[in-house]
């Protein structure tokens, strides 16, 4: 009956007011980041349908670099024109929020992307098909695996571009939902990169069977938690008579809204606001994988194609952290009384049970898929902070995280026997003295994942420990050093199994990566020794962006 009334309100407003139905104001320069993706993403849909394949790749990848490296440009020049500070608003009617956090957060998401499109593009890794290189996507992604439609494409040496548009609208959904300012704006963009990514997962060029079933138990999840947000949504306007942020977080603070006369029975129910809010912090807790909501982490990593495993433990868990924290802070300060107990539980549990089955893991994959877990868990402890300087932490750790992420899933990709990469840790035995190079740039990426002091990885630790430690919550930070330390066990465990195990005899072997690879694992290397060994200026960075628009 509601809608049929504003419908009405709507035509009686028209009739009164001929020709003044107003228009919508968007502010396209404020929101040109996401529009370049949206719009670049776009354009490589058609180039699949009208170039002729050879030229696919090249152009694609063209494309793809450009776009990103144009869309952090525009980040760039956004925050140099004091819209991260100064002049932050909330723009596109209400629904994105143009700060310092959606900034930060939309930046970092760039690079990361820019980062694992090299690794998407690598060619070299697998030995030549009838004659053609091939990256590591399936042939042909509409074939059934093992049938004659796929041997086909193999033997023609097909490879799937599309990858790279379906990369791009991942992407362009991951820089709205950091900075979405309203509950259905959050969703949307919630099913805009969630739905490119149950795609990607689904394309691994071997072990197509892991990595389809992988995509299903991606997508059904995935289907579950996003319907438990929307129920939240709901329940949440039902509860204040809006879906802003702003507008949820004025009536929980005072109550003061003028009633609509729909939603005068269920307004400023207090059981609407605590079910709901929990059902919306359970959808983003399961993007960011924290326990319970954990359980579909390991099998996705390891069935998806490594390069696709990447950048969603990088780029996923930037955007979800910082869709919770703008829910956290700007949405439901009123509450936190309620929330931090609940947050404090989920912590807790995820830190230590991402520590403690991360020990009894044999696949490297598997592994990295619980040590992130356990990350969610450290990082959720600046979260909990509640202050300024805990939501900076959380940016930086972010930050540091996701390049550490990226690079240790690009070596991943290098080692490899005749079955495709060698994920079993039993493989990678004696790694240190057949290929020293490789194996010790791996090494820098698990310590700095244990936070051993000089790495990013104990810079970010220190930042969130620090920030939740000055908030009250010296518990949290005593479990989260133990868990650190259970953590730095199996991440030790692997550098002496690379440089003081006997290397089998068949073994495998390191692939020698192109320019793309090799780049990919540079630049992690050298933010993971920057950002340890001079954090200051990123923390300070961090900081500045640390205020959110309200």
């Amino acid at each position: 009956m509601s809608s049929v009334a504003s419908v009405h309100s709507l035509w009686t407003v028209a009739a009164e007011l001929p020709g003044k139905i107003p228009a919508p104001r968007i502010e396209y320069v404020q929101l040109s980041p996401t529009l370049i993706i949206l719009g670049a993403a776009i354009v490589g849909v058609l180039i699949e349908a009208f170039l002729p394949r050879r030229s696919r790749y090249y152009v694609q990848v063209l494309l793809t670099v450009v776009a990103l490296a144009a869309a952090f440009a525009a980040v760039i020049g956004l925050a140099a024109g004091g819209f991260g500070s100064s002049k932050a608003h909330v723009a596109a009617m209400g629904a994105i929020a143009v700060d310092g956090p959606a900034l930060f957060l939309q930046g970092t998401i760039l690079l990361v992307s820019l980062i694992a499109v090299f690794t998407f593009a690598e060619r070299r890794l697998d030995p030549a098909t009838h004659g053609k290189r091939v990256d590591s996507f399936a042939a042909q992604a509409a074939a059934v695996p093992g049938g004659e439609a796929e041997q086909a494409a193999v033997k023609a040496g097909f490879t799937t571009t599309e990858v790279f548009p379906i990369l791009l609208f991942a992407v362009g959904g991951m820089l709205v939902f950091p900075a979405a300012n309203d509950l259905l704006t959050l969703f949307i963009a919630l099913e805009v990169f969630s739905l490119p990514l149950y795609i990607l997962c689904a394309l691994a060029r071997r072990q197509r069977l892991l990595s389809q079933e992988s995509a299903v138990k991606y997508f059904l999840l995935g289907a579950f938690s996003s319907a438990f947000l929307l129920f939240g949504v709901a329940l949440l306007y039902g509860y204040a008579g809006t879906v802003t942020y702003a507008g949820i977080a004025e009536v929980i603070s005072d109550g003061a809204r003028q009633v609509d006369p729909a939603l005068a029975g269920t307004m400023g129910n207090d059981a609407l606001l605590l079910i709901g809010g929990a059902l919306v912090l359970m959808g983003l807790l399961f993007k960011v994988g924290a326990v319970p909501f954990h359980m579909w982490t390991p099998d996705v990593y390891q069935g998806a194609p490594t390069p696709v495993t990447g950048f969603m433990a990088a780029a996923t868990k930037v955007a979800a952290f910082g869709a919770l924290l703008r829910l956290l802070y700007v949405v439901l300060p009123g509450m936190r009384w309620d929330w931090r107990p609940v947050m404090w539980g989920v912590a807790i549990l995820t830190m230590l049970g991402g520590a403690v089955l991360a020990i009894t893991q044999t696949d490297i994959k598997r592994l990295l898929a619980y040590s992130s877990i356990a990350h969610a868990g450290f990082i959720l402890a600046g979260v909990i902070a509640a202050s300024k300087d805990g939501i900076s932490s959380v940016l930086f750790y972010l930050a540091a995280y996701s390049f550490v992420t990226l690079g240790a899933f690009a070596v991943v990709t290098l080692v490899r026997d005749a079955g495709g990469e060698a994920t079993h840790l039993s493989k990678w035995a004696g790694l240190g003295r057949r290929s020293p190079l490789v194996a010790a740039v791996f090494a820098v990426f698990l310590l700095a994942f244990a936070g051993i002091p000089l790495t990013s990885g104990f810079a970010g630790k220190f930042a969130v420990f620090k920030a939740a430690a000055e908030s009250g919550a010296g518990w949290l930070v005593v479990v989260g050093v133990i868990s650190s330390a259970i953590a730095a066990f199996f991440y030790i465990r692997v550098i002496v199994l690379m440089f003081f195990s006997e290397p089998k005899a068949d073994g495998p072997t390191v692939a020698v990566p192109s320019v793309l690879t090799s780049t990919a694992i540079a630049v992690g290397v050298a933010a993971t020794l920057v950002l340890g060994l001079a954090p200051q200026y990123f923390l300070d960075l961090a900081g500045q962006a640390g205020v959110f628009i309200r």
